[in-house]
């Protein structure tokens, strides 16, 4: 897309502008190194390095407009400088205009919370499009730009504001009605504002727990900037190319933060929940579970339908119900069709994934990383699994550092052996971060049930090597993540297939593996 300056510049208040020329923009970017001939540069203040000292690297690449915060020393005559407060904010903005406010044009459906997000973001767009919408979708795992679904390569929730609405503009140029993004505190914070200049439609809240306060600072923090995406639901008029768009929120009945949710805006907002009485919601009742998914009774409205669906997790159940009430308010599909199409849904990468190859112990590769989420998957495993349960994980390095012995505690009360492993270090010493979980468990005894092993490949083999018939290796963490990050390298790795290949490694490979 190439667009003149002075076509979208408005979009920002600039504190002071140098050059008078009006060139032609081809590309918005925030890294000098990715500056083309006729690229916008975004000198953004970072957290380990001010992007200003990278403006001559972006004019050197072809860059022909500069936002930047602080008066520089010296100015290109062929360049045009625009200084605004807050490059990072101004990208919201700029990004929205240069690709003709897309937001606009759909229903746009935001996810938020502690765990859940992907998959609940995956379930609204199955159902949609099985019940014959277009619809795209941004998550952690995949996105979909209104063709085919592919994975995401990031290490990132929500993208930065240039890449969220360049995909959305993706999606409504393919004839998209529906968009749904994941939504990440990071995303809704005022501090990076990424979703700023997104116009909501619906948004969903999966739970709120403990998780980023290296981020937020405080649970607080936390907590009100993911109400953002609730607030900005009342910030426009949800007029979409003429036709007034459901506007509405969408809460877990069961989770303690949800009258704060349903506080932060003037739409309506709809519970679900396992409770027997959800009012103008939905619940799930009579819940059973098997290692291929659950059946349970799904109402709302009046209507009751006895529901199944394919997803491994009692979890998933939430998810599924997050999911269709969902659809059934911004898209207006009748319940006895939604709940029809339950049995179509499927699993994503790395969320509860099995890994067959014959063996005769299970082994579930799942994203949990939080002592939530934890509390979450443990439960319903303990209770069905009659052998031993080897569960393997680690923490993330850089990040909320109060979570880690509280995930060893839980791990130990439901597992027979604890394995700690390499998660993504980044630039802390992997072996003391995996210490800080292994004081949450101090009644195991080292080489015996609890292993530090940093290593992650050599981790799941032992892992294995410690599996007889009737047990679970659980590998948490990873899930879809396509690398390990150390402080001076990344690695790439894929859980599902270096589980399968530790397996076949073991002697086993006569199974069908179920992706």
């Amino acid at each position: 897309m190439n667009k003149h300056l002075s076509s979208f510049v408005s979009a920002i208040k600039s504190l002071e502008r140098v050059g008078d020329c009006d060139p032609e923009v081809t590309d918005l970017v925030y890294d000098s190194r990715k500056a083309k001939p006729g690229a916008l540069f975004f000198a953004m203040s970072g957290i380990h390095t001010d992007g200003s000292a990278y403006i001559s690297q972006a004019i050197q690449g072809g860059a022909r407009v500069i936002i930047h915060e602080s008066p520089l020393a010296s100015y290109d005559d062929k360049v045009v400088y625009l200084r605004v407060e807050s490059a990072r904010f101004a990208m919201s903005a700029v990004s929205a205009a240069f690709y003709d406010y897309p937001s606009r044009d759909m229903a746009i459906i935001g996810v938020t919370g502690t765990e859940g997000k992907s998959t609940t973001v995956s379930l609204i767009w199955q159902l949609l499009t099985l019940a014959g919408k277009k619809a795209g979708f941004i998550s952690t795992v995949e996105y979909c730009l209104g063709g085919e679904v592919m994975a995401n390569p990031e290490h990132q929730t929500t993208p930065e504001a240039t890449t969220i609405h360049e995909k959305l503009a993706a999606m409504r140029d393919r004839g998209c009605e529906f968009a749904v993004i994941e939504s990440s505190s990071h995303g809704l914070s005022p501090r990076t504002n990424r979703l700023g200049d997104v116009l909501f439609d619906a948004a969903v809240l999966t739970n709120l727990t403990h998780e980023h306060l290296e981020f937020h600072g405080t649970r607080e923090q936390y907590k009100t900037d993911k109400a953002n995406l609730f607030r900005s639901l009342d910030l426009h008029d949800h007029l979409k190319k003429g036709r007034l768009i459901p506007s509405f929120g969408v809460v877990n009945e069961e989770d303690t933060a949800s009258s704060y949710f349903r506080s932060a805006t003037s739409k309506p907002v709809y519970g679900y929940s396992t409770w027997a009485d959800c009012p103008r919601g939905a619940c799930a009742t009579g819940i059973t579970e098997d290692a291929q998914g659950s059946t349970f009774t799904f109402s709302s409205s009046a209507q009751v339908f006895r529901a199944r669906i394919n997803l491994p997790g009692a979890f998933n159940v939430y998810n599924t119900l997050a999911a269709a009430i969902t659809v059934f308010r911004i898209a207006e599909i009748s319940l006895t069709d939604l709940v029809g199409l339950f049995e179509k849904l499927t699993p994503i990468k790395g969320r509860m994934t099995v890994v067959d190859e014959g063996q005769p112990f299970e082994v579930l590769v799942d994203y949990a990383h939080t002592p939530s989420s934890f509390q979450a998957i443990f439960p319903p495993l303990r209770r069905r699994i009659s052998g031993k349960i080897i569960s393997l994980f680690g923490s993330g390095g850089e990040r909320d550092t109060v979570k880690r012995p509280e995930q060893g505690r839980i791990a130990a009360d439901y597992s027979d052996i604890v394995i700690l492993s390499d998660e993504d270090p980044r630039g802390e010493d992997p072996v003391e971060l995996l210490q800080a979980i292994a004081a949450g468990c101090p009644e195991r005894t080292m080489g015996t049930d609890l292993f530090i092993i940093p290593d992650r490949s050599e981790a799941i083999r032992k892992a294995i090597s410690l599996a007889g018939s009737g047990d679970l290796v659980l590998l948490l963490g990873k899930g879809h993540e396509n690398s390990i990050i150390y402080a001076d390298r990344t690695i790439a790795y894929d859980e599902i297939q270096e589980a399968r290949a530790a397996l076949r490694e073991a002697g086993f490979g006569q199974g069908k593996a179920a992706l």
